[in-house]
């Protein structure tokens, strides 16, 4: 992580994600997203025992959250948010850091993810932190009006510990 990044980054505290959290997360998933995931999404998720996570600040305000799937060998990311007023301070790193040891503590070797093509912040990212984009989904993503955006598909092998 830059030294730029390791100064903006805010004091935080992970938690497994719970249902008494969707109200916030939801509320952030809405002014995060043209087209937000659910809440019987996040229910679903919770219900079926995938990997979910809250980051939260030292006034126990929400900073971001990730839900992930586990599969044969892998953990599939499904939804990673930052919370908009605290973008652009390392926080994405530091949950993506949290994916990869939850990979390491399942013993599973890959984390995939799909990416919108036009979020080009988010592909850097992605890009940085040693992801490798594979392939495409196409039409993948809904959109508010017009066509179905494409995804890039990206894997990252988690390294032994």
């Amino acid at each position: 992580m830059s030294a730029l990044l390791e100064r903006s980054l805010p004091p935080y505290e992970a938690a497994a994600m719970r249902v008494p959290d969707l109200t916030e997360v939801m509320a952030a998933e809405r002014r995060a997203y043209p087209v937000p995931w659910t809440h019987g999404n996040f229910v679903d998720s919770l219900a079926a025992g995938y990997a979910a996570e809250v980051l939260r600040g030292p006034r126990a305000e929400l900073l971001g959250y990730w839900v992930a799937m586990p599969g044969v060998d892998e953990l599939h990311l499904l939804n990673i948010t930052v919370v908009p007023a605290w973008q652009g301070r390392g926080l994405a790193v530091v949950m993506l850091d949290r994916l990869v040891d939850a990979c390491r503590r399942r013993g599973l070797a890959q984390l995939w993810l799909e990416v919108r093509v036009g979020n080009e912040r988010a592909r850097e990212v992605y890009n940085r932190y040693g992801f490798a984009e594979v392939g495409r989904r196409r039409a993948y993503y809904p959109v508010q009006q017009g066509p179905r955006e494409d995804a890039v598909l990206m894997s990252l092998v988690v390294p032994a510990p």
